[in-house]
């Protein structure tokens, strides 16, 4: 090496050290998130003591055809009526396809921009300012096209974070509109059992009424004999009218029900007096699946959606620390500018521009770090969240399975108690006919019988109606997209799997 370039060298390098050290001092006097973090995790199912209350019975989780168990043709047909015509599902779709546009605004910030202008600018030019003469004091139009580029490079993610939380937020919102076609669906289902069990009951009541007339008859013949006074007939007329009573406020709810399931079909109240009578059958056999717990965060469209709004609250959390870093900025245009139209398209218009735009935070009086504790306090929030609807989910397993079996095993008594109540029932107005006992035993055996039915008729319904919650608790057939991703083997991504960690 020639001595004479010795000093040139390590000047240089002392010139680079010296920038860098600069850098470095910029960098450490510039806003940071040091502090800042959050220690919360979104609760696994398997860590909640469910042995007993959800035990494994080698069932199915419901399909998405789950009405079909009850073999009623127009409950299928009324359920897809509703899908179609009830607004709240118009709503979610649009929700979904906002989220969707938003998605595509994030993708948007990712990628190069380029744009065309074009100006044309007729000006007074000062003759005592910049511009000197001939063009000072002078009116001269300007054309001005310009061709231009600019690119983020986005060298610390922000813009990719906000990407990944927009999708993440599609993927909550595509799940939301599952919630709201679940409630829906279950909702009518069980209006429409509701309306089944008004229809049994009125059977039953229509067969009171029948029965206190005959009743009411038999009092007749006996004042004829001499057996009983005008107190027994009132007593008699009295009890016929409270039953038609009965059978007419029947008859109103079951106007009203048909008036509820038109409101979920997204129709007038006219299309539910066009329902006819359901013909529900009993359904399947109630057998949970294995490995409930675990699978029901896959199954239950509300988990989902609070399993990837926790996902979008973390890339938040990274967009967040990036805003901490400075930002580069590429840009370039090319174009023509000159004075006039004659020489607007020749060489010497030619114009250019190239270079870095950076920003770098320093002082901003504490705004970034305020953002970041709020982003990470929406963060803690989704995931109790989560945690709170995951408790809520195996509750309601659990609720309605103990309420079917704790209904399949009144029912067994009730019906016994029906048989015996019908058995004395009928004695007792043979044997008040035949002049052997009085009207008051055989009202009393007549209400026993009465309550007795009616007990029976709401325990069946109960069942049903619980059948159907249960559908609605396992998810009603829905299984989230991305989990059947990860069960195929295809990659996901990590901040799906631990976005708590991904957070911190």
């Amino acid at each position: 090496m020639k001595p004479q370039l010795i000093p040139r060298i390590a000047g240089s390098r002392i010139a680079k050290t010296g920038v860098t050290v600069i850098f470095a001092a910029v960098l450490s006097a510039c806003a940071n998130y040091a502090g800042i973090s959050s220690d919360k995790q979104m609760a696994q199912p398997q860590t909640y003591a469910t042995q007993q209350s959800i035990p494994q019975d080698n069932g199915h989780w419901p399909a998405a055809d789950w009405a079909d168990q009850f073999g009623d043709a127009q409950l299928k047909a009324l359920l897809a009526e509703a899908l179609k015509g009830n607004p709240s599902v118009e709503q979610a779709r649009a929700r979904v396809a906002a989220a969707a546009a938003y998605s595509d605004t994030a993708k948007a910030s990712t990628l190069p921009k380029v744009g065309a202008d074009y100006s044309l600018t007729r000006q007074q030019y000062s003759g005592t300012a910049l511009v000197p003469p001939p063009y000072g004091g002078s009116w001269q139009t300007e054309n001005k096209g310009l061709l231009s580029a600019s690119y983020d490079l986005d060298l610390w993610g922000k813009n990719r974070e906000a990407l990944k939380a927009s999708l993440s937020q599609l993927q909550a919102t595509q799940a939301d509109e599952e919630v709201v076609k679940l409630s829906l669906t279950s909702a009518t289902a069980r209006d429409y059992n509701q309306l089944a069990r008004l229809y049994t009951l009125r059977d039953i009541a229509q067969e009171e009424i029948t029965q206190r007339e005959q009743i009411d008859r038999i009092t007749a013949g006996r004042i004829a004999t001499g057996l009983d006074t005008q107190v027994e007939r009132k007593t008699a007329q009295a009890n016929l009218a409270t039953s038609r009573a009965t059978l007419a406020a029947i008859d109103g709810s079951i106007v009203t029900t048909r008036y509820q399931l038109a409101a979920l079909l997204g129709a007038g109240p006219d299309r539910g007096l066009a329902i006819a009578r359901p013909t529900l059958g009993v359904g399947d056999e109630v057998r949970l699946p294995d490995n409930l717990p675990a699978d029901l965060v896959s199954r239950r469209p509300d988990l989902v959606a609070a399993k990837w709004r926790v996902d979008a609250l973390t890339h938040d959390v990274k967009e967040a620390k990036a805003e901490f870093y400075p930002d580069i900025n590429l840009s370039a245009a090319i174009g023509l500018d000159a004075f006039g139209f004659g020489r607007f398209l020749t060489a010497a218009s030619r114009t250019a521009s190239v270079g870095p735009a950076i920003h770098l935070p320093i002082f901003d009086g504490g705004q970034l770090r305020a953002q970041l504790k709020g982003r990470y306090a929406d963060f803690d929030y989704a995931v109790a969240t989560y945690n709170q609807t995951l408790v809520t989910a195996l509750s309601e397993v659990a609720t309605q399975l103990a309420q079917i079996r704790s209904t399949d095993e009144q029912l067994a008594d009730a019906q016994a108690a029906q048989e015996a109540a019908r058995g004395a029932d009928q004695l007792a107005l043979v044997q008040y006919k035949a002049g052997l006992t009085n009207q008051l035993t055989v009202l009393n055996a007549d209400t026993t019988a009465l309550a007795a039915d009616q007990q029976v008729a709401n325990l069946k319904m109960n069942r049903r109606d619980q059948q159907i919650a249960l559908a609605a608790a396992l998810g009603g057939g829905y299984v989230d997209s991305a989990a059947s991703v990860a069960s195929s083997g295809a990659a996901v991504p990590a901040a799906s799997a631990h976005p708590v960690a991904a957070a911190r």
